[in-house]
């Protein structure tokens, strides 16, 4: 069962079923990936926090995701 992450993912989630991004999230400046509220932040909300062009984070994350399976 391949994941797709979309703008409404939540980061926990994300961390959960691929550990493996988190550099990724790293490199948009979320040092704070254990924190309740970075891990309950959606996709598109930490990337308005972050001043992060969503769509760019996105397909990023779900390559990372594809080269998993």
């Amino acid at each position: 069962m391949a994941a797709t992450i979309t703008k409404d993912t939540i980061i926990g989630d994300i961390l959960d079923i691929a550990p493996e991004t988190a550099p990724t999230f790293l490199e948009i400046g979320m040092h704070c990936l254990g924190c309740p509220a970075s891990r309950g932040e959606t996709v598109e909300e930490a990337c308005m926090v972050h001043g992060v062009d969503c769509d760019a984070l996105l397909e990023k994350l779900n390559a990372q995701l594809a080269d998993k399976a």
